[in-house]
C-alpha cells in the first residue's frame, strides 16, 4: 500500500473517542500498532484522562509479551504545519532528560509513539493528588524536583543559543501551538484559526452576564480590581503579529522540547531522589525561538491550576466569579490563586531558568525590546487556543470556568498592577 494511502487511524481513533465511542477507537489504535511495530497487539487501554485535549495515551500489550505506552497527538492541519513530528533523540543527544519511543510513526493522520512502559507517575497526576490532600508524594519532594530540572533545563538550553535563520524559524512545529492556532488561509490577521472556531461570532456566558463576540471583543477588563488595557480583539490581533515566526526569528534560538507541561513528565522514583523525565517531544526543535522554549510549562504547569483549565465543573464548585459590564470594561471579581505549590513552580521557573535566559539573551544582543510581549502574549494563547474558553452550549467551560479563564488569560496577555507583572518585572533585575 502506497504510504499516501495508508489510512489516518490516529485521527480516526482521536475522531472516535470525542463521540464516546471508545471500544471502536481502541480497534484503529490495534490495528496502528500493530502495522507501526510489526507486532499484532492485543489488548489496548485509552486513559481517559483531563489532560487530554488533543492526545490520546494509554497502554498496549503486544502478542511477543511486551507492554508499551502510547501517546499520539492530532489535531487539525497538522499535516500542512508539521513536517518532522518526533524529536526525541534530538533533546537526548543534547543532554536532556527525556525518553526515547521504541517506535514513531510521523505520517500525518497516523503519529504515535510507543514507549518502554513505566510505573511512574505522570508529574500532572502527583501534583493533582498534592492539591487534593492525597497521596504519599510531599510538595518538599515534588518541589525540589522541579528545581532541579528548570536547573537542568536551562544547562541543556544556553549551549544551544545560537541565530536562527527565518526559514529554520518558520519550519518548527512548535508554531502550531501558537500561530498556526491564531491564523488561516486568506485570514492572517489574528482572528482565525481556532480563534474564529471558538470565538469569533459566538455567545458567551461569562458569570450572570451574557454577551455576543461583538460586545464582548471590545470591551477592557478591570480583574479583582486592577485595569487591563487590552480587549481580546487587542490581544488576538498582536499575537498574529508578534508571535508570527518570521517576526520570531531574530531572537535566538534553542534546542529544545518546546511542549513540557506536567501531562508529558514522568516523576521517576526510580532514584534517590525523585527526578523529572519529559516525554511527547511532538514539537521538539533545534531552532525554536528561545522565548517560546517555556512559555508552554511556564503556563500549564502553573496558571492553569488549580483545575480550571481541565475540570471547570471542579472550578465551578471551587470559585465564585462576579462579572458584570461598566460602560466599555468588563468588570470580573473571583477568588481563584495559585496554589503553594504552584507558587513554588513559578519562582522555581523564575529563579532557575527565566531569569539567565534573558541574561543570556541580553549579553549576546539578542533580546527583543518587547521581549515581555512576547511572552505575555504565548502565556495569553496557551489557554484560549488549547480548547474553547467560551462558557455555554457546546462547550466544555460554564459560566464560572469561563469568566475565570478569560480573565487569567487577559491578567497574563495585557498587564497591570498585580503579582504577575510584578515577577516578570523582576525577571531582568540585576543579581
Amino acid at each position: 500500500m502506497a504510504e499516501a494511502t495508508l489510512p489516518p487511524l490516529a485521527a480516526e481513533a482521536r475522531r472516535l473517542t470525542l463521540a464516546g465511542e471508545w471500544q471502536a477507537a481502541c480497534e484503529k489504535l490495534r490495528q496502528l500498532i500493530s502495522e507501526v511495530t510489526g507486532v499484532q497487539a492485543l489488548d489496548i487501554v485509552i486513559n481517559q484522562d483531563q489532560y487530554s485535549l488533543n492526545s490520546l495515551n494509554g497502554r498496549v500489550a503486544l502478542a511477543d509479551g511486551r507492554s508499551l505506552f502510547f501517546k499520539y497527538h492530532h489535531e487539525e492541519g497538522e499535516d500542512q504545519t508539521i513536517t518532522e513530528y518526533y524529536r526525541a533523540t534530538l533533546l537526548r543527544n543534547h543532554g536532556f532528560s527525556v525518553d526515547v519511543p521504541l517506535y514513531a510513526c510521523g505520517e500525518p493522520g497516523r503519529q504515535i509513539l510507543l514507549y518502554s512502559l513505566r510505573d511512574d507517575r505522570r508529574l500532572a497526576d502527583v501534583c493533582y493528588e498534592i492539591e487534593a490532600g492525597r497521596g504519599d508524594n510531599t510538595m518538599a519532594a515534588v518541589v525540589a524536583a522541579q528545581q532541579e530540572a528548570d536547573n537542568a533545563i536551562l544547562a541543556h538550553t544556553l549551549p544551544t543559543l545560537h541565530s536562527g535563520t527565518t526559514a529554520d524559524v518558520e519550519a518548527e512545529a512548535i508554531h502550531q501551538l501558537f500561530w498556526h492556532r491564531l491564523v488561516s488561509p486568506g485570514k492572517p490577521t489574528g482572528l482565525g484559526g481556532r480563534v474564529a472556531q471558538f470565538y469569533v461570532d459566538q455567545t458567551f456566558q461569562l458569570g450572570e452576564v451574557s454577551l455576543t463576540w461583538n460586545q464582548l471583543c471590545h470591551l477592557h477588563w478591570r480583574i479583582n480590581g486592577v485595569n487591563y488595557a487590552h480587549s481580546l480583539r487587542d490581544l488576538f490581533l498582536e499575537a498574529g503579529q508578534v508571535l508570527a515566526p518570521a517576526a520570531l526569528a531574530h531572537h535566538g534560538v534553542v534546542v529544545a522540547h518546546g511542549d513540557a507541561h506536567n501531562a508529558n513528565v514522568w516523576y521517576d522514583t526510580t532514584g534517590p531522589s525523585p527526578r523529572l523525565v519529559s516525554f511527547d517531544p511532538a514539537f521538539a526543535g533545534a531552532s525554536i525561538p528561545a522565548l517560546l522554549a517555556e512559555i508552554k510549562a511556564t503556563f500549564h504547569n502553573i496558571f492553569a491550576h488549580p483545575c480550571w483549565l481541565y475540570e471547570p465543573q471542579e472550578a465551578a464548585r471551587r470559585y465564585q466569579v462576579a462579572v458584570r459590564v461598566d460602560g466599555d470594561t468588563l468588570v470580573v471579581d473571583h477568588n481563584w490563586s495559585l496554589t503553594p505549590l504552584r507558587a513554588a513552580f513559578l519562582t522555581s521557573k523564575g529563579d532557575h531558568y527565566w531569569q539567565p535566559l534573558l541574561a543570556a539573551l541580553r549579553a549576546r544582543g539578542s533580546l527583543p525590546d518587547n521581549w515581555q510581549r512576547i511572552v505575555r502574549l504565548g502565556l495569553f494563547c496557551c489557554p484560549t487556543l488549547v480548547m474553547n474558553l467560551r462558557g455555554g452550549e457546546n462547550s466544555q467551560h460554564n459560566p464560572v470556568s469561563s469568566a475565570l479563564g478569560l480573565a487569567v488569560a487577559v491578567m497574563l496577555g495585557s498587564g497591570g498592577n498585580d503579582a504577575f507583572s510584578q515577577w516578570l518585572n523582576g525577571l531582568l533585575q540585576e543579581a
